[in-house]
C-alpha cells in the first residue's frame, strides 16, 4: 500500500498581524488530523522551526493527535537537531511511541537555515560554525540513547535515591521503546546524507527541495538518491525493510472555488534557487489541476514511484475546512489511482508502489 499524509509548516501571526493566532493553529492542526484520520489519511507530520512564527516543540501537538486519533501516524519533518538535547529527545520520542502505540514518524535532520545566526547556541549548544557537526553528534547520541545504551553510570550506593544499581552500572535513558529507531526518518536533501541514513539503520524523508541543481527535474534527483539509499541499506545488512517518504505541493481542482484559490498555484516546472549559504538548490513544482490531468501529472513523477509515503504540503493558514477539503479530494480522486488505500489498520508498513497501478 501507497501511504499519504500531509505536512505542515504551522505559520501563524504574531501580534499587530493578521491571520490565525499559534493557539488557533495549533488547535486547527489537531481538528485536521482528527478530521484526516475518519477519511484514512495515513501521516500527520509537522515542520519544526525556531526564532520564527511557524511550528516548534512538536511533541506535546503529536501526543494529542495521537491521543484522539485510531489509525494516523504523527511525524515530524523535521526536528532540527542542532538545537535539540539528544537525551531528552530520546525520552520524549520514546514515550510518544508508547503512547501511539507506534504510529510515529519522527523526521530530524541538521536542519534547514533559520532567521538566527546560530540559533542553537541560545539553546545551549556552543561549539560549532555551522552546525552541521552538532547536528550529526546529537543524532548519534539519540540513536544510542533510543537503542538502550547507556548513557551515565550509576553513583556509589550512598548516594543513590532510590538505591537501584551497583556503582558503575552503565544507565540507559527511559522509557524505552524497543521498535522506535524503525520510526526515524533522516531528512535528507543530498545523494551522500541519503547513503548515510541507509548505514544508520534509519529510514529516508525528502522534501519538496533537493541541493542538486543540475537540470534534472526534483523527481529524478530524488530518485537517484532512492535507489542509492536502498542500495547502501542492502550492503549493511540491516535486518529490516526502511520506509521512503517525499513530499510535494498538490491541490486537487474540483470546484470553482477550488480553481480560484489553488489554480494560479500551479507551476509548469521544478525551480533552481537558494537557501542561502551559498548552496543552489531544486525547488519542486506546485500541482494545482483537475483529478484526471494531475494523475498523469503525478505518475511522470519517478520519486513517487518509488517512495512508499507521499506527504502534501498544506497551506495551514486556510483553516479547517480548506485543508480537510484538499484532503479529501486526494483521498477520494487522486490517491487511489497511485495505489492509496484508507488507513484503518495502525503504523505504514515500508513497501513501494507504482503509482502506474
Amino acid at each position: 500500500m501507497k501511504a499519504f499524509g500531509f505536512l505542515s509548516f504551522g505559520h501563524h501571526a504574531v501580534p499587530g498581524q493578521n491571520g490565525p493566532s499559534a493557539a488557533q493553529v495549533l488547535k486547527d492542526h489537531l481538528a485536521i488530523a482528527r478530521e484526516a484520520d475518519a477519511i484514512g489519511v495515513n501521516n500527520a507530520s509537522f515542520r519544526v522551526h525556531h526564532f520564527a512564527p511557524q511550528a516548534a516543540s512538536p511533541m506535546p501537538l503529536l501526543g494529542a493527535i495521537a491521543g484522539s486519533t485510531k489509525h494516523i501516524e504523527v511525524g515530524t519533518g523535521v526536528i532540527d537537531m542542532r538545537y535539540e538535547n539528544p537525551l531528552h529527545l530520546a525520552e520524549e520520542a520514546a514515550a510518544l511511541d508508547l503512547l501511539a502505540d507506534g504510529r510515529v514518524a519522527l523526521g530530524v535532520s541538521r536542519g534547514s537555515p533559520e532567521p538566527a545566526q546560530k540559533g542553537w547556541e541560545a539553546f545551549g549548544y556552543e561549539g560549532s560554525d555551522n552546525g552541521a557537526d552538532l547536528a550529526r553528534s546529537h543524532f548519534e547520541q539519540f540513536l544510542q540513547a533510543i537503542d538502550g545504551h547507556g548513557m551515565a553510570v550509576a553513583d556509589d550506593l550512598d548516594k543513590q535515591y532510590p538505591r537501584m544499581y551497583h556503582p558503575g552500572t552503565a544507565l540507559p535513558v527511559f522509557p524505552h521503546s524497543s521498535e522506535l529507531r524503525k520510526n526515524i526518518f533522516w531528512g535528507s536533501g543530498t545523494h551522500s546524507s541519503a547513503r548515510q541514513a541507509a548505514r544508520d539503520g534509519v529510514n529516508l524523508m525528502s522534501s519538496t527541495l533537493v541541493s542538486e541543481a543540475d537540470g534534472r527535474t526534483l523527481g529524478e534527483v530524488q530518485a537517484e538518491q532512492i535507489e542509492e539509499f536502498r542500495a547502501e541499506w542492502a550492503r549493511a545488512g540491516h535486518a529490516w525493510t526502511p520506509r521512503v517518504s517525499i513530499s510535494r505541493s498538490i491541490f486537487p481542482l474540483l470546484t470553482d472555488a477550488d480553481r480560484a484559490l489553488f489554480g494560479p498555484t500551479a507551476t509548469s516546472s521544478d525551480q533552481i534557487g537558494s537557501l542561502g549559504e551559498g548552496r543552489q538548490v531544486t525547488f519542486g513544482r506546485s500541482y494545482a489541476a483537475a483529478p484526471d490531468e494531475l494523475i498523469d501529472q503525478l505518475r511522470e513523477d519517478p520519486a513517487i514511484a518509488a517512495a512508499d509515503t507521499l506527504l502534501l504540503t498544506i497551506p495551514n493558514q486556510l483553516g479547517v475546512e480548506t485543508n480537510v477539503r484538499i484532503l479529501r479530494n486526494f483521498a477520494e480522486h487522486v490517491a487511489p489511482a497511485l495505489g492509496w488505500q484508507p488507513n484503518t489498520a495502525g503504523p505504514v508498513t515500508g513497501y513501494p508502489m507504482n503509482p502506474a497501478n
